[in-house]
Order: structure tokens, then sequence, then C-alpha cells
């Protein structure tokens, strides 16, 4: 029988936009039942939540929980091993727990196993967030991010080929028997010998029409990787659900997007991680200012599209070395406040009661009111002043799913497995770059690869 908890003495921010208020939070049968400033309620266990903010626990639009902490798409596409990669992962959602984590959008994964690590979850096998998820990103033989080193036919990682009509339809349909949640589409890709134009489009219209019918005539949505203005537009024309990135958006695009009110996951936390921390990694400086101007020239399109009222979602990228799991899942909140003008509470909206949208449970979580889900967190600090507070995971006291407490403490150290990364010879050993080194003090050891 579900327990009756009463989170007394918080400042309680609902999810909504609104300003944090001085209330308790009754939970009955894992749901809010009140949210009041004096509640009476002698059955429930008391949390006292002085001085600690009340929030709905934030919703990851975009986690690649299969990919692994991966330093390359090399590395998931021939490194990784089905049920290993699904153990892993169970291991990896875990880390986001412990990060105020309650909800995240799995789009594509190696074997399109996340569906299973979903219903693992679902059924209390294991520990984890709510998950929604997709299967294998759709792609067509011109490829996808990763240029050549997709085949031109089959599965590539966390990819597929399809080809016409009937190909697609079959596929499309296959996903959702095995579970689905989302059909994904990276509707742009690298081509090798266009590297210079950025992601192109690789889709027609009527091919991104095709998908969006078929998925929707099976009551499951459609989200697409979109970068580029064209992109954009036929993804929203088509009848898109949900278009992450969006970069590089014109009028055209943008007032597309703007009539059907499609959301938007932008994902630029990778873009801000490198930007701010490149040089201390190594990035070249071309490559640093690459993925800002990805962010610098989103700005006015996506304050427009916000002010308009099409409903913008956070999400972190997390599965790459740049953004690994339980580290980086606040600070797309912090690009929007830094570089789009949103309040505090406009980007905590973004990441709470926007991102039900990405669980396809919109009024049912992401908001702290009578009848939602108790998908709580209290966390030290007013996090409505500076939302870098949930960056520090020694601030999150409480983590609730469904009013049920979650673990907190520390995740047994990892250990590396044989086999599951890319070794890396290091820097170029050119003769230049041994004339400016000073020889090591220390005798050199080797050093078993893992």
């Amino acid at each position: 029988m579900d327990e009756t908890i009463l989170i007394a003495n918080g400042s309680v921010i609902d999810g909504t936009g609104a300003a944090p208020r001085k209330a308790s939070v009754l939970i009955r049968d894992g749901k809010v039942a009140e949210v009041a400033q004096t509640i009476d309620a002698p059955d429930a266990r008391v949390i006292d939540a002085t001085g600690q903010t009340v929030m709905p626990g934030l919703i990851d639009a975009h986690c690649h929980l299969a990919f692994d902490d991966a330093a390359s798409n090399a590395e998931i596409f021939h490194q990784r091993r089905n049920a290993l990669s699904a153990l892993v992962a169970s291991y990896n959602a875990r880390k986001l727990l412990r990060a105020g984590v309650t909800g995240v959008l799995d789009p594509d994964s190696t074997f399109e196993n996340m569906i299973d690590l979903r219903d693992a979850i679902d059924a209390n096998i294991v520990e984890g967030p709510r998950m929604a998820c997709g299967s294998y990103a759709l792609i067509n033989n011109l490829g996808g991010t990763a240029g050549t080193l997709i085949g031109d036919s089959g599965i590539t990682g966390y990819y597929k080929v399809v080809s016409g009509r009937d190909d697609i339809v079959a596929e499309i349909r296959r996903q959702i028997k095995h579970g689905a949640d989302w059909i994904k589409v990276h509707v742009t890709g690298v081509v090798p010998r266009m590297a210079h134009l950025g992601e192109v489009c690789v889709w027609t219209l009527d091919e991104l029409k095709l998908i969006c019918d078929t998925a929707h005539e099976l009551h499951t949505p459609v989200m697409g990787h979109c970068r580029g203005a064209e992109a954009t537009r036929r993804a929203a024309v088509a009848g898109f659900d949900l278009i992450f990135h969006a970069t590089a958006m014109d009028e055209t695009a943008l007032r597309e997007v703007i009539d059907r009110k499609i959301p938007i996951a932008p994902a630029l936390t990778f873009q801000a991680n490198m930007v701010d921390f490149g040089p201390k990694l190594g990035t070249s400086d071309t490559l640093i200012r690459l993925f800002e101007r990805e962010i610098t020239e989103s700005i006015d399109t996506i304050q427009i599209a916000h002010k308009a009222g099409v409903p913008i979602l956070c999400g972190s990228e997390s599965g790459f070395s740049l953004v690994p799991y339980g580290d980086w899942h606040y600070r797309e909140m912090e690009v929007f406040v830094k570089y789009f003008g949103f309040s505090p509470l406009e980007a905590i909206r973004s990441a709470t009661s926007q991102g039900a949208r990405a669980l396809r449970m919109e009024g049912r979580v992401g908001t702290i009111a009578p009848g939602f889900e108790a998908d709580i967190i209290c966390v030290t600090g007013a996090v409505e002043q500076d939302v870098t507070i949930l960056g520090n995971t020694d601030n999150i006291k409480r983590v609730m799913i469904g009013g049920v407490e979650k673990s907190l403490a520390p995740l047994p150290v990892r250990k590396p497995i044989s086999g599951w990364r890319l070794a890396s010879m290091g820097k170029k050993l050119t003769r230049d770059y041994m004339g400016t080194q000073t020889p090591p003090d220390e005798p050199f050891e080797a050093i078993e690869l893992h």
C-alpha cells in the first residue's frame, strides 16, 4: 500500500513557471493530493524540507543511456555488445536519479535495447527514471551524422537504413510492434564531400510525410534530428511532434514551427561544454568556434519561438564523453538562461512540465499539483535564483518517483570492461612535438589496456 507523505516547510516550485511559495505537499497513493500552506494529515510521514526547494524532478528530453560516455561514434558502433550494453545502461540510469532526473527520453539506442531497460524499470526490476524511448534512428542510405562510418544498408549502431516506401512503412510498424514510444528520424546528415555545408537535409518532404502518416496512424509520435532551415521546415510541414536542435532556422522554417507549436529540444549542452571546457581538453579552436556559433546563431529564433508559445524542452545529449551521465542534466537550463534570456523559472518549466511531452505524459508528470504523479525532488537552496545549484548533487536531498523515494547512496565503483573502449594512441608524435617536450621525470611504466 502506498505511503502517505507530507513534505513540510519547503519552498515549492510547481513547474508551471509560477513563483515559488512556502507550502507543504501531501502525497497519497503516489500522487500529489494537496498543496497548501497548512495541511492537516495526522496519518502522514512528515519530511521536513526547511531551507529546501521542493520541485518536480527533472525530465531530460534527450539522453542516450546505452552510449556509455563514448568518445566517438566508432566506439558505439563497434565496441558495444547487446546484453552488456543494456546492463551498463541500467547502471547509468541510477546516476540520473542521483542528479535529480525522474524522467528521460532516450531517442535511439544500440540494439534498440532501451525498450528493454524501460520495461525493466517499469516492472521494478531495476531502478531508474521514468523512460520513453525510440528504437533505431531511421536514416536513408545517404547516411546520418557519422558519414561513411555507417553502412549503406542494414543496422549500424543506433541507425537503421530504410529505402523506399515499403521498407519505411515496414520498419516503422516493426518498431512500434516491439514497443517504441517514438519514431526517431535523422532528417539531416553529414555527407563527406559536402562537409563544408555542415549537415544537410537528406529526406524528401514526401518521405517525411509518409513516416509521420504511418506512425500517427498507429498512435505513435515522430521526433527528428534537424540541423538547418530546410530540414526543420520539412519536418514541421510533414507533421513531426518533436524537433531536436532546430538550429539555423530561417523565417520560413520558424513560421512553420510556430504555426504548429511543435516542441523543440535544442540539446545544446554538448556545445556549451565544448565552448567552456574545450580549451582544457585540447580541442581545436576551429571546432570550439563552430560549436559556439551553433548556440549563438540560434539565439534569435529560439527566443522568438519561445515568446510565441512553442514549448522548449531541456535535453542534455548525455551519453558522450563530453556530457557524462550524472553531471550535466541541469545544464541545458543554464544555457537557456545564459544565451536565450529565459528566467530561471522559465528554464525550470522547460525541464519539468514542458518535458512531460517527451515522456508522452502531459498533464500527469512535471508539475506539483493535485492529481499529478509525485515525481518530486528536494534541493538545498533557492533554485529559482540559480539553476546551477542543481549541478551539485550534494544539494539534491531527496528524489521521489510516484511518491517512492529513490536511493541516493553512492553507486558501486565501476571497473573497466575488457574491449569496451577504443584505445587512443595519444598526440601525433612529430619530431617537432618531441623537440618541445620536457623529458618526463618518472620512468616509463607499461599500463595494461582494458
